[in-house]
């Protein structure tokens, strides 16, 4: 009778923790999109994708300094940054034709100097569920400092497809 019970628990166990396990497959896209874009900005250069992986930072089983898109070395912010620019940026996973968003941030531009901000989705937000099915970090719900490695790839596409879409509306 253990036996059994310890058989169709581990079967159980399976089922229920099968999608976290493939959810961790690499980070095969980054979407940005939002604020006055058009259309996403689509991220699959592998490259780029390696250094912005989603299995980084609070969380996971590293001690990353920066991950994600985020500076965790500075923690979080207490005020929440006044812009008029937010993306959404969508982390997807999984191979060509079977990929799924795993992971969902929010991005803005800091219009006056200095650094950009992350916010991690909280517990009443849109895409706090599936953020969390991925990684439970303890942070969500806050902003933090976007790490400047993002910020270099991030705003330069931005500001391009901005006014791409600005030349093609005239």
């Amino acid at each position: 009778m253990r036996i059994t019970i310890a058989i169709l628990l581990t079967f159980l166990l399976i089922l229920v923790d099968s999608t976290p396990l493939l959810a961790k497959a690499k980070t095969s896209k980054i979407t940005i999109s939002g604020a006055g874009l058009k259309r996403p900005i689509e991220i699959s250069d592998p490259k780029i994708l390696t250094v912005f992986s989603v299995w980084t930072g609070p969380g996971t089983s590293g001690a990353d300094r920066q991950g994600l898109i985020i500076d965790w070395s500075q923690g979080p912010i207490r005020e929440t940054p006044n812009t008029l620019h937010k993306y959404q940026v969508s982390f997807y996973a999984g191979d060509s034709g079977h990929e799924r968003i795993v992971y969902v941030v929010y991005y803005v531009l800091n219009s006056d100097a200095g650094s950009d901000y992350v916010y991690l989705p909280g517990q009443s937000d849109e895409w706090y569920g599936v953020n969390v099915h991925s990684i439970f970090r303890g942070d969500e719900g806050k902003w933090f400092p976007a790490w400047n490695a993002w910020e270099r790839v991030a705003r330069p596409l931005i500001e391009k497809a901005e006014r791409t879409d600005s030349d093609q509306s005239r």
